[in-house]
């Protein structure tokens, strides 16, 4: 099946792994709770047992430089995408209101990006991830 829309993460590509899975989680988490259509139904298996919903279509991870991110913020909100941001700073706080604390703390031209998610017609987010690299 080939999706209209694209969910899409841009992790910057000099994080730890254990970084990369947590702000992958994290900002994936912010697209499912703002854009309810991207979640699917609840799963169930043979014996009746009730998983959660999940995202309804694949999760593209890539990878960029700090520059990259920026620039792909840039184009996330000149098109009006729905978007999560996390900054090196949520790294080292250990809760909701500290993160974000930590993101109102500092203008959008001085955060230090380490990975972005969008959501939006394919072609759109492509243009906002132009020149990121699949993650390996």
């Amino acid at each position: 099946m080939r999706f209209e829309t694209k969910i899409a993460v841009l992790l910057r590509d000099d994080l730890a792994l254990w970084q990369r899975l947590n702000a992958t989680a994290f900002l994936v988490s912010g697209l499912g709770s703002a854009v309810p259509e991207v979640v699917g139904e609840p799963y169930a298996d043979a014996d009746g047992t009730a998983y959660l919903a999940m995202f309804r279509q694949p999760v593209l991870v890539f990878e960029g430089g700090k520059e990259l991110l920026d620039k792909a913020l840039d184009r996330a909100l000149t098109r009006a995408l729905p978007r999560a941001l996390f900054t090196a700073d949520l790294f080292t706080t250990g809760n909701d209101r500290d993160n974000r604390a930590a993101v109102r703390a500092v203008p959008r031209t001085g955060l230090d990006l380490v990975g972005l998610a969008v959501y939006g017609p394919r072609n759109a987010v492509d243009k906002v991830f132009k020149g990121a690299r699949m993650h390996p």
